[in-house]
């Protein structure tokens, strides 16, 4: 540590939000470049290559072949697939000096499919599995909490090329399987959930989820059976529809009612309003909300979403519904321009592609043919009561974009749900014809006929990883890292003064372990005191600790499990074998 480039921290950084990178920068593991990027310190890149190792180990395992592409690609491919236009301003476009354009990858799903377009031609070079580990990029509008969301980062992503779904499924479940033994080396806790492809495109698709606080996706998970499913994928069973009778619909004023509460609070109170068999609740009323689509062609459409008043419209569900599609907010400017929708007030009358507003109308799967609403009645300070879907209005389509709650009815038993939040580390998809279709991957069957190739798409976030870990492994002194990816086995803390004893035997200490196949980090500094040597160690958080300090007198130096917090002392004659 007298000459290892590092420099340890006392304060947290200003600008971080989460454990991760907080520790990371304090620990000496990265440092901040830019916005969303980072630059990876002896420590960090150690600990990095590490996790790269574990994934390409498993890779490899397998039967994958490992290729390189270059990160710096032309535009072509990504026309051809769609993707040029569908990834919008998150990816990063540029020029040559020749005008040609160029972009940063976001993903290598069409150099892959050209690659191997380029070689194979027959359903004999079939099955194939090749992957990279590789930078991407991506112009995250908010990058945040260190590595977790950055605009560069490194993934490992690979491809299978089938010349069916039987195929496509084996490898599949070959990368399924790889990739929990991946996690399980790498010390981290994780959950499979069924996921929306996305941009991706494809079928069936599983995120591999760690759990954790601070992460970005929501899940659910049921309390009965295995079900388990990102909220953005879970799916509504809707009730049985129902008879359509009942009281005949009727507008009636309103007024004070700004919030779902005081408007089925007015309607409890008031005799003439009252239902005969139970109270309203806010589940008895439909909330409809106006938004804006902004195209990947840079066309802008509007779209009104209906959803039951107890729950809000979930953006995040709502983005993965419309994708590629941006979502913006429906503006003062925007409801001036259209006379049709009074804000605050707005109903089914005037919502759908045939009514006077002209926007498309689209709602929760729960809204069936029979039900009966409290609703806007299209202008200010009026309601619609007992406005029954089916008989008095029907939307142009359903869409699942409401937010999800716990307890809510688990689709696959019915059981109770419950909510939990993870970072994504892997995703695996099923890809399909989508990109082998749309740039000419086909091979010869046994039969000689031409046939499209089935593919599948693989990732592992390699740098989220690193932050997922650490954000999973730490205490309020420092880092833990898991023996497989830490910087080192064993932190040598050497203690006393530069003509003390104690750093001549931590020197040979280091030497004989390193001898015995283990890596080792040796606190050699002069001039530093022993408090900020243990504070260090707790920070950097080597698995296990050795202190050569005063105890050398008595020939023995002290053991730390730095997870457990645990200490020994054992003999110096003894150590080497101890911590082997």
């Amino acid at each position: 540590m007298s000459t290892l480039f590092l420099r340890t921290l006392r304060e947290d950084p200003a600008d971080a939000e989460v454990a991760s990178h907080r520790l990371l920068v304090r620990g000496g593991y990265i440092r901040r470049a830019a916005p969303g990027g980072f630059t990876w310190l002896p420590l960090g890149w150690i600990v990095f290559r590490n996790v790269e190792r574990v994934v390409r180990e498993e890779m490899d395992r397998e039967g994958f072949q490992e290729v390189h592409f270059p990160a710096l690609l032309p535009r072509e491919p990504y026309e051809a697939s769609g993707r040029w236009t569908d990834y919008g301003d998150n990816l990063f476009r540029l020029k040559d000096r020749r005008g040609a354009d160029m972009l940063l990858a976001p993903t290598h799903e069409e150099m892959f499919t050209l690659l191997v377009k380029d070689l194979y031609s027959s359903y004999k070079d079939l099955p194939l599995v090749i992957y990279q580990i590789q930078n991407k990029f991506r112009d995250e509008a908010r990058p945040r909490a260190g590595l977790l969301r950055c605009r560069e980062f490194t993934m490992k992503d690979s491809y299978s090329f089938d010349i069916d779904e039987a195929g496509l499924e084996a490898s599949y479940q070959k990368h399924r399987v790889a990739y929990q033994r991946t996690f399980e080396r790498l010390g981290m806790p994780y959950v499979i959930v069924s996921a929306m492809s996305g941009a991706m495109g494809g079928s069936a698709s599983e995120e591999f989820l760690a759990p954790m606080a601070v992460g970005e996706d929501t899940y659910v998970r049921c309390s009965n059976c295995d079900y388990a499913a990102n909220t953005e994928a879970v799916r509504v069973t809707s009730p049985a529809a129902l008879a359509l009778d009942g009281p005949a619909a009727e507008v009636v004023d309103t007024p004070d009612t700004p919030t779902i509460q005081t408007l089925v609070d007015l309607f409890n109170a008031r005799t003439d309003l009252r239902r005969a068999d139970r109270d309203w609740t806010a589940a008895d009323t439909l909330k409809n909300l106006v938004v804006k689509l902004k195209h990947p062609d840079g066309t802008v459409s509007s779209l009104a979403i209906g959803v039951p008043g107890d729950r809000e419209v979930d953006m995040k569900r709502l983005e993965a519904q419309v994708s590629p599609a941006e979502i913006e907010p429906f503006s003062e400017e925007d409801f001036a321009k259209n006379k049709h929708l009074a804000k605050g007030y707005i109903g089914p009358g005037a919502l759908g592609e045939d009514k006077p507003a002209g926007i498309r109308f689209v709602v929760d799967p729960r809204i069936v043919s029979g039900t009966r609403w409290i609703t806007g009645a299209d202008a200010p300070g009026r309601h619609v009561k007992d406005l029954m879907m089916g008989r008095d209005f029907t939307p142009d389509g359903f869409i699942e974009a409401a937010e999800v709650h716990a307890g809510d009815p688990c689709p696959s038993c019915g059981k109770a749900l419950e909510i939990a939040r993870g970072v994504e580390i892997g995703h695996i998809f099923q890809l399909g014809r989508k990109y082998a279709e749309a740039l000419g991957l086909t091979v010869l069957d046994e039969n000689g006929k031409t046939r499209v190739v089935t593919m599948g798409s693989y990732g592992i976030g390699v740098s989220r990883a690193v932050a997922a870990v650490a954000e999973l492994n730490h205490d309020d002194k420092g880092l833990i890292w898991p023996r497989e990816i830490a910087p080192a086995d064993v932190h040598i803390v050497a203690t006393g003064k530069a003509t003390d004893p104690q750093l001549p035997a931590a020197e040979l200490l280091a030497a004989e372990c390193e001898a015995a196949g283990l890596r080792v980090l040796l606190d050699d500094r002069v001039g530093v005191s022993p408090g900020v040597k243990f504070n260090d160690a707790e920070l950097v958080g080597v698995p296990t600790i050795v202190v050569v300090g005063r105890g050398l007198v008595d020939g023995v130096v002290e053991v730390k499990d730095r997870r457990t917090g645990e200490r020994e002392d054992v003999a110096l004659a003894d150590v080497v074998a101890r911590l082997r």
